[in-house]
């Protein structure tokens, strides 16, 4: 009985992963079957999962890099990204730094304020945050997205806070007795050994970033400013998607992500491990 019972949970566990599989990748496939179709093929509706007449057919490609400006979308991408994330992880890591290691007047109402900030709703600040970054002078600009990704990224503080507080005071005050001042403390010792935490923002950070359609939209409208994400949507018009080339740039957008996570899967698994671990 209980040798059936071991081989009834053994089926069932590898029929729910086989389920699982499909549901993602069969979306996928969907995809990369419509971005290898012609719109004469499209037109005829043909199924789905109908392989393409052309497996070479790579024009629709050709017109998403092209007309969605995927080069110039992919440039001001990586730009925000590398300095949306630096930002995040100076901010984040220094302000934990500050809340665990100093004592000050009204500290935990400061700590308190950070877990309200993450309670609000943030479609309710919108009007307000819309007229901040317009007085600024920083509307249509890549400063906009830039400044909004690093100012409301409570999480990143309360990552760091956690790991902060495993490390002993001790270490900082070795380092103070050596003549070290706190923001040396904070460098050369604290900062080094925040790495699993530095992986873990970096990826949840990293993958916001990259995802996010809303703020870019709103806040880049120029063409020439459009992120990876925004430069799909030039392939949408008054009549009707062209849902060929929406494909083929989707595909355009995976692979990126694709190529870093099969090169730093061990990272990326390692930091959320020891994330949730402590």
């Amino acid at each position: 009985m209980t040798a059936v019972r071991a081989r009834v949970a053994s089926a069932l566990k590898y029929l729910s992963l086989i389920v699982a599989s499909v549901v993602v990748l069969l979306p996928l496939g969907v995809m990369l079957l419509t971005s290898l179709k012609t719109s004469g093929e499209l037109a005829t509706g043909s199924g789905p999962l109908t392989p393409p007449d052309d497996w070479l057919n790579l024009a629709n490609y050709v017109t998403a890099f092209d007309k969605g400006r995927m080069a110039q979308a992919a440039f001001n991408t990586f730009v925000i990204l590398v300095v949306s994330i630096a930002g995040t992880v100076f901010v984040g890591s220094a302000a934990a730094y500050a809340i665990d290691r100093f004592a000050f007047r009204l500290k935990k109402l400061v700590v308190a304020l950070f877990l309200f900030a993450t309670l609000v709703p943030s479609i309710t600040t919108q009007v307000t945050t819309f007229q901040v970054v317009d007085r600024l002078g920083l509307f249509n600009t890549r400063l906009a997205p830039i400044m909004l990704y690093l100012g409301t990224d409570i999480v990143a503080i309360y990552i760091f806070l956690q790991f902060i507080r495993s490390i002993p005071v001790s270490v900082d005050e070795a380092a103070r007795l050596d003549g070290a001042s706190s923001f040396a403390v904070y460098w050369r010792i604290i900062l080094p050994l925040l790495k699993p935490a530095i992986a873990t923002v970096v990826i949840v950070k990293g993958i916001a970033v990259y995802n996010d359609f809303y703020i870019p939209f709103l806040y880049m409208p120029d063409q020439d400013l459009g992120t990876i994400s925004t430069s799909l949507f030039r392939f949408k018009g008054p009549f009707g998607a062209h849902w060929e080339n929406i494909s083929a740039g989707a595909i355009l957008v995976i692979i990126p992500t694709l190529v870093v996570f099969l090169l730093l899967q061990r990272f990326i698994y390692n930091g959320l491990t020891r994330g949730a671990a402590k």
